[in-house]
């Protein structure tokens, strides 16, 4: 099992150089990713400073040179595929391969669809998340993309490829452990479903070798809060250990964790 810091941009969280210095520190600590949320409005109670995850993450690159980053997840519906296109491919440029994109169809908790006069519906966001991820892949492949329902109104393609080939590795954030989001992540890289037991992680696996033939170079990555079982969830299949902080934390804390190391 792979172990990453995964934190909130909000609060002393949303300074860049705070998470520059804790990339740094990841990994000079043995830690094997960062990973950050992607809001653009708060989905928890209070006001906080938000910091853009694109620009952190850019930021963190720049300081490190082998662990993992990416973030997790993007809300793929409220984005324009060609925009996130581009970022994704200039970021794993700059960190020289190193991007993992989580993605999800995000909730409207915080607003953060029906402020900005975007479809909210699930069905509909899921919808487009399956389309979208379907038009980033190919994209990312080189190919030129044609009247993809509203994602893309004409022929396009883009320039240059990203450094991992066949594309970077996608993964996709779900409360479940059946039916749909499981199916759709099969086909391509990762899953992370949020607040999972060992049983659960064992359902996905079950799922994925059915849908995949085998769960072979496909990650399933699980929260690590205090009192998680990260034994029984990694004899269950699970690959990555996200250790989560919430917004209120500050990076002294974070510091504090990464200094004590990954767990044996």
């Amino acid at each position: 099992m792979r172990h990453a810091i995964y934190v909130p941009l909000f609060g002393a969280l949303a300074d860049p150089h705070a998470i520059t210095d804790i990339a740094q520190a990841a990994e000079e600590s043995g830690w094997d990713g960062l990973f950050v949320w992607d809001h653009v409005l708060s989905p928890i109670s209070g006001e906080w400073d938000i910091a853009d995850p694109w620009v952190v993450l850019a930021a963190a690159a720049t300081v490190t040179s082998r662990i993992k980053l990416g973030p997790m997840v993007t809300p793929l519906p409220r984005r324009r595929v060609i925009k996130l296109a581009r970022e994704t491919v200039t970021l794993d440029h700059l960190s020289r391969g190193r991007l993992i994109v989580g993605l999800g169809t995000g909730s409207d908790a915080g607003r953060e669809y029906s402020a900005f006069g975007d479809v909210a519906d699930p069905r509909q966001r899921g919808r487009a998340l399956d389309e979208g991820a379907e038009v980033l892949a190919a994209l990312w492949a080189g190919e030129t993309v044609t009247h993809r329902g509203l994602l893309v109104a004409e022929e396009v393609h883009i320039l240059p490829r990203p450094v991992q080939q066949p594309r970077i590795p996608l993964w996709f954030g779900t409360e479940r452990t059946s039916g749909r989001p499981i199916e759709r992540a099969a086909r391509y890289d990762g899953i992370f479903p949020l607040e999972i037991d060992a049983a659960g992680v064992a359902r996905i696996v079950e799922r994925i070798e059915t849908v995949r033939g085998s769960s072979g170079a496909f990650d399933i990555a699980v929260v690590a809060r205090p009192g998680v079982d990260l034994e029984a969830l990694s004899r269950a299949g699970a690959t990555w250990a996200m250790h989560a902080f919430w917004p209120g934390h500050t990076p002294e804390q974070v510091l504090r964790v990464i200094d004590r190391g990954t767990p044996d």
